[in-house]
């Protein structure tokens, strides 16, 4: 399989990004744009034909009250989590049904028992992939989604292991519990070319959809089929089984509300998608001829997908080296002036989620000025206790 360049390489400046006011801005910072997370809300709905219900939103990289709340104003009601954090802000945020997309196990998987008791209107479901998970859910009210391994290797029952499926379906029932359906995330296709990721993804959603023919002809019925992060939101877009089925087909990209260099280079470009999140830097220092330092290393913009980290909005002529911690240096091409110290630079990350999760607020711009300051609410974790255990330990420092 050949792999194409994974990232956008520059970003044209538009005016909208710019912040009246920076001035008074301590750097890095977070900053939101409401009017194109809205538009790129509505492109997705779009896509999906007006059907918001199809829409099962990863909230790993919106991370924001505020930005659910967007989701859920415009019928997005229907989200997936990866941490009990996250599971507890969509509760608080309008959601109707959550999937906790993670094996949970231990505290973890009894937090969760305690959010679903005490939303009891947001239908709740987890994922599983053993015995001894659906085990551990009994007696509670969630469901149960079993997780398929799409070939990624992370997590999930592999595709050849239909009896398996089968098997685990006819324990989540026996166990009183409900069986919610199938999770496949294919996440591994990113790097293709997009002719080529269609083809990969749509045989893996033959092998899917023959799990789910095998399930229906040993009695059991599939409600919900969950596939599609961003890299693959178009494949799932252009499978014409996941139509005629008779089960609920969902898609469940998160990236594409604020967007990245990755994703905005992944998606076709008549999709629409704009840059709604990126981070506001200053120019710190020039060590030398031809390199210029901003103050927005790892901890701010992530450096997991890889160097460079991002793209420096409206400069071509910048590119982003290995960052530390706090610094990031930036290549200044042969016979360009480059930013003087002082100078405020916009950065769009490579990926945006972790990103996010590296703040603890964010600035919200609209028409260049600052219009709110919100909590990035899902951010990290919650605290390492539960609550009975909390009440026991003192909290130092």
């Amino acid at each position: 399989m050949a792999s194409e360049k994974s990232m956008l390489s520059e970003l044209g400046w538009d005016q909208c990004y710019g912040v009246v006011g920076i001035e008074d801005v301590l750097t890095p910072t977070l900053v939101l744009y409401p009017q194109v997370i809205e538009a790129n809300i509505e492109r997705t709905l779009e896509l999906l034909a007006g059907n918001a219900d199809r829409w099962r939103v990863h909230i790993k990289t919106a991370k924001l009250g505020y930005t659910l709340r967007l989701l859920v104003e415009r019928g997005v009601r229907n989200f997936k989590c990866a941490t009990t954090l996250e599971l507890l802000v969509a509760c608080q945020n309008g959601a109707n049904d959550v999937l906790y997309a993670y094996p949970a196990m231990g505290a973890n998987a009894r937090r969760a028992r305690e959010i679903a008791e005490q939303f009891s209107d947001v239908r709740i479901s987890v994922l599983a992939e053993s015995e001894e998970q659906v085990r551990q859910w009994r007696g509670s009210r969630v469901g149960i989604f079993l997780d398929i391994n799409s070939g990624m290797n992370r997590t999930g029952i592999e595709q050849n292991q239909s009896e398996r499926v089968i098997s685990l379906a006819r324990a989540i029932v026996d166990a009183g519990l409900a069986f919610r359906g199938l999770h496949y995330y294919d996440g591994q296709y990113g790097s293709l070319a997009e002719s080529e990721r269609a083809r990969e993804a749509h045989r893996g959603y033959d092998r899917l959809l023959d799990i789910v023919s095998e399930l229906e002809r040993s009695g059991m019925n599939v409600p919900e089929v969950i596939t599609a992060g961003t890299p693959t939101f178009p494949c799932s877009l252009s499978y014409e089984d996941f139509r005629g089925g008779n089960f609920v087909h969902r898609v469940s990209p998160g990236t594409i509300v604020y967007g990245d260099a990755t994703s905005l280079h992944q998606l076709p470009a008549e999709y629409g998608y704009r840059a709604a999140a990126l981070v506001l830097t200053r120019v710190v220092s020039r060590p030398h001829a031809g390199t210029v330092t901003c103050d927005a290393g790892h901890k701010s913009v992530s450096a997991d997908a890889g160097v460079p980290t991002c793209v420096v909005v409206g400069h071509p002529e910048l590119t982003p080296q290995s960052p530390s911690e706090e610094h990031l240096p930036l290549a200044v091409a042969q016979g360009a002036a480059g930013p003087q110290i002082g100078d405020a630079l916009y950065l769009l990350p490579r990926h945006v989620c972790p990103t996010v999760n590296n703040f603890d607020r964010a600035l919200l711009v609209r028409d260049g000025k600052i219009e709110a300051v919100e909590n990035v609410s899902a951010r990290g974790r919650e605290g390492p206790l539960l609550q009975a255990a909390d009440r026991t330990v003192s909290l130092r420092g």
